[in-house]
């Protein structure tokens, strides 16, 4: 099975499609497997009997761990409990390759020295159990080059080492305080009424509401708002999206025209470019603008169009069309939703004019772009002022308050709106 991202490290197995003993034809699905919010089929790349599965469903799985093993003989004779090393028939390895399913758009993180790297998972446990960046670095690793898998740490949470993290000369607040994690839970007593139904949360809106909620309890959240009239976007867009379909054969929308908006307003605020590892800002080099996409089944995903900056107009149509087709279809590789840096999401697609979003962790800033409609406005013109009709939207910034403070939060938001503003009605594509 080929790699499908360089950060994805594990996956969760989902269902096994095939049972021991069933026959498989090659590139027929052998297993279902998640990664973040991406689940993907794991097909066989030879036909064969199903001889040993080496994993149960919901168990996590390193990227290169045997999971199962195929006889390509096609007897089916070969006892499924025998041992691995045993079989005498040829086998085909089915391999695992891609990220933890625990914790949606966390990226492996280094230590301060960065020889050391810890998985979305391990990363997700320790915030959860309180276990420290620096406690982290003295547990001994298992893994792959010493790497911390989920038992070690496990293993030193059960034992007890990470309540004993806090030295007496240490302030009680730095400690109590978690700058990543969720929150705890409230236990509610909810009443079901007769006629009342019970939908039971997939595991995608699971994902997103456990993220959702770490956000909030991570990031001190504050939105500022800036009304940009946008009519002469909207009336060079009317003017080239047919020629634009004919050529190109694609769509052209305001997504694009949004993301360049968002990437140049970035080179000129690069400290929205950020996040944040403990008392340290991490300054992005690279602009990846994630554009929330809602999928049919009411769900939401984030697919991530790498270094924005560096496409003109026609490569950002091009690629925001296809991931947002792909992420509908539930197409999208799990490399395609890492590495955000930055995060715009469309309200106005659902006719709403303005939206208070919440970070997608661990960006440090979002915006919601509302709806374009139409508004009666003053104009300033040398023969004095006039009422006319004019295109406008809402622009909705939301920050992270402990890094972004207002003035550049509202800097950024305005410069956004004046690149929307400020757009040639004569330019080519």
């Amino acid at each position: 099975m080929p790699k499908m991202g360089e950060s994805i490290a594990e996956a969760t197995i989902i269902t096994w499609l095939k049972n021991e003993g069933d026959s498989i034809d090659v590139d027929e699905a052998v297993l279902e497997i998640a990664t973040d919010k991406v689940d993907s089929e794991v097909p066989s790349i030879e036909a064969g009997i199903l001889v040993k599965k080496l994993y149960n469903e919901g168990d996590v799985v390193k990227v290169g761990e045997i999971i199962a093993v195929i006889n390509t003989s096609g007897e089916a004779s070969v006892a499924a409990d025998a041992p691995v090393a045993e079989a005498a028939a040829p086998a085909t390895v089915i391999e695992n390759t891609v990220a933890a399913a625990k914790q949606v758009s966390t990226p492996i993180i280094s230590n301060a020295s960065g020889d050391r790297f810890y998985s979305p998972l391990v990363m997700n446990i320790a915030r959860t159990e309180g276990v420290s960046m620096q406690t982290l670095e003295t547990i001994p690793g298992s893994g792959m080059d010493g790497r911390v898998t989920k038992r070690d740490i496990l293993d030193f949470v059960k034992n007890g080492s990470a309540t004993a993290e806090v030295k007496p000369t240490e302030q009680p607040a730095k400690v109590a305080v978690s700058t990543s994690g969720p929150a705890p839970k409230a236990s509610l007593q909810v009443t079901v009424n007769q006629g009342d139904e019970i939908i039971e949360m997939d595991r995608m809106r699971k994902l997103i509401a456990d993220h959702m909620v770490m956000s909030k309890h991570t990031s001190p959240h504050v939105t500022s708002f800036v009304e940009a009239d946008v009519t002469n976007l909207v009336n060079w867009r009317n003017k080239a999206k047919n020629e634009f379909k004919k050529r190109e054969g694609e769509n052209l929308t305001f997504t694009p025209l949004f993301v360049e908006a968002v990437a140049r307003a970035i080179k000129d605020f690069p400290l929205i470019n950020i996040t944040v590892d403990g008392d340290r800002i991490i300054r992005r080099k690279n602009i990846n603008i994630g554009m929330a996409a809602a999928l049919p089944s009411g769900n939401l995903i984030v697919p991530v169009i790498k270094n924005a900056d560096f496409m003109n107009l026609t490569g950002l149509a091009k690629v925001v069309n296809d991931l947002a087709n792909r992420a509908r279809q539930n197409q999208l590789k799990p490399d395609e939703i890492q590495g955000g840096t930055y995060t715009i999401t469309n309200v106005g697609t659902f006719g709403n004019i303005m939206g208070t979003p919440i970070i997608n962790q661990p960006q440090v800033a979002i915006m919601a772009m509302g709806a374009i409609v139409k508004k009666p406005a003053v104009l300033e013109t040398p023969e004095g002022d006039v009422i006319a009709i004019r295109h406008k939207m809402f622009l909705s910034h939301s920050y992270d308050h402990r890094v972004v403070d207002g003035a550049l939060g509202g800097m950024f938001v305005r410069r956004v709106a004046d690149y929307l503003e400020q757009w040639d009605v004569n330019r080519e594509i």
